[in-house]
């Protein structure tokens, strides 16, 4: 892994920002899921196109609250933490719950995660969901207190995810 180009920053994500976040979104997702599916060149999990639109849209209503880390001007890793949706009106699992934190596989080790997930949750209570093959990512979130509780679901072409809660 080559070192990063400039000093880390992280900031606030703005809608300026839609096109790069929906970059690292499909190009994290394909270097860390790639194995999920028959044909990466044509799945539709990798494409950046569909993630443009989607992050126009939460950025401009603020349907979560995002960060992202750069690289010099350039985006390499993004977080993004919503209120704990509850399917059944129920409590939820903790109130807020981390539902992205990617980095390009160049900017793994260079601190990118961690600051993500400073900047967006800090230590506050949270649950996350991590595909159960991820050991890299299950480490990461155990360094920071989280705990898998022992739910389980699936997301698209990942057939089991773990969530964790601190």
């Amino acid at each position: 892994m080559a070192p990063l180009a400039h000093a880390l920053t992280v900031r606030p994500a703005t809608l300026a920002d839609a096109e790069q976040i929906a970059f690292v979104h499909a190009t994290s997702w394909r270097e860390t899921y790639w194995r999920h599916v028959d044909d990466p060149d044509s799945s539709p999990w990798f494409a950046v196109e569909p993630r443009i639109a989607m992050w126009r849209t939460n950025l401009t209503e603020q349907v979560l609250s995002s960060v992202v880390a750069l690289d010099g001007d350039e985006i390499v890793g993004f977080g993004a933490v919503q209120p704990t949706p509850t399917a059944d009106g129920g409590s939820p699992v903790r109130p807020e719950e981390l539902t992205m934190l990617y980095v390009l596989a160049r900017a793994h080790g260079t601190g990118a995660g961690q600051a993500l997930l400073d900047a967006v949750l800090g230590d506050r209570p949270a649950s996350l969901w991590v595909a159960d093959d991820n050991p890299r990512a299950q480490a990461f979130y155990r360094r920071n207190g989280f705990v898998t509780d022992g739910a389980t679901s699936s997301f698209g072409p990942i057939e089991r995810s773990l969530r964790m809660v601190r």
